[in-house]
């Protein structure tokens, strides 16, 4: 605190001198002292408490983006007549890339090959041998054969359905780390509505059948699927995505749209960096529309790739 005469001569504004010279030179180095002090008690702040960037180690976080089905077990097919498969690689090969060019160099992108049930553990299997720490397949979806329409598509018959669209989200509740699957589902769930999409109600409604799932988030749109191996075998957490219906004729180009599979890979990446903030990497294993007007524009579907493919960073 100045001394009482040199306070005075500021604050009364005494005629000009020595007196207010001094007292000027006095506050300045007053608050030269005090502005040091806060910059080394800022300083310390930054050292002892690392910003929350700095808490996701990207360079070490591994994410495995898995292709939903194989070339010989494609999935469903859309309603233009394109198989699942190249719309699931597609998309995936979009993650990769954008996880790649946010830091994230150690992502993983999985395809495999053969029969639906042997390329199922076959994923199980190379996401555990990796130690991966989180888990993604990428999948579209269809809906049960009773909602099934006929139309003609470039002079041949094909089936579709407008009544359902949408994404949905699964987890299983057997998984290994069931906290952290519902944890990064929630986060994809939020990133995905925050950009517009909306996730599709119909899987609590029975009609579903055996198909009818538990809905656990009704905000996120995330839903149980206990029994899917991917989910419920992995050791780490484990999360599968229906990005979209592509049984819809709208929605099947958007689904095979630059600017669609664009927005759902920034949603997806943000969602793991979230993730990546408040969990704790594992220590990295050295291996090897309505019934409307409906547009008749085809989409180009991916090449398959051949046998299981995996690329480490």
């Amino acid at each position: 605190m100045a001394p009482p005469a040199i306070e005075r001569a500021y604050c009364e504004r005494e005629s000009p001198g020595s007196h207010r010279g001094f007292g000027i030179m006095v506050l300045r180095v007053v608050g030269m002292l005090i502005a040091a002090t806060l910059a080394c008690a800022v300083a310390h702040t930054a050292r002892a408490e690392p910003r929350p960037a700095d808490a996701c180690k990207r360079a070490t976080f591994r994410a495995m983006i898995d292709v939903g089905h194989t070339a010989q077990a494609p999935g469903a097919t859309s309603a233009r007549g394109f198989p699942e498969f190249s719309f699931n690689l597609n998309l995936a090969k979009r993650i990769e890339q954008q996880l790649l060019a946010a830091g994230f160099r150690r992502s993983v992108l999985l395809i495999t090959e053969g029969p639906s049930r042997k390329a199922l553990a076959e994923r199980v299997k190379r996401a555990n041998a990796l130690g991966a720490d989180l888990f993604l397949s990428i999948h579209h979806d269809s809906v049960p054969d009773k909602f099934l329409e006929n139309w003609e598509f470039e002079g041949q018959q094909r089936t579709f359905s407008d009544h359902f669209h949408g994404h949905s989200i699964f987890i299983s509740n057997d998984n290994s780390d069931r906290p952290g699957s519902q944890l990064f589902a929630r986060l994809l769930g939020t990133e995905l509505r925050k950009r517009g999409l909306q996730y599709t109600p119909h899987y609590t409604e029975r009609y579903m059948g055996h198909r009818q799932r538990l809905l656990v988030d009704a905000k996120a749109g995330v839903y149980r699927y206990d029994e899917l191996i991917v989910l419920r075998d992995t050791d780490m957490p484990a999360v599968l995505l229906e990005a979209g219906s592509i049984i819809n004729r709208e929605e099947e180009l958007r689904m095979g749209s630059v600017e669609r599979q664009a927005l759902i890979s920034t949603a997806v990446t943000d969602a793991v960096e979230a993730f990546c903030m408040a969990r704790r990497p594992h220590t990295p294993i050295n291996v090897a529309s309505g019934a409307g007007a409906v547009s008749r524009q085809a989409t180009a579907p991916a090449t398959a790739a051949p046998a299981l493919t995996i690329r480490e960073r």
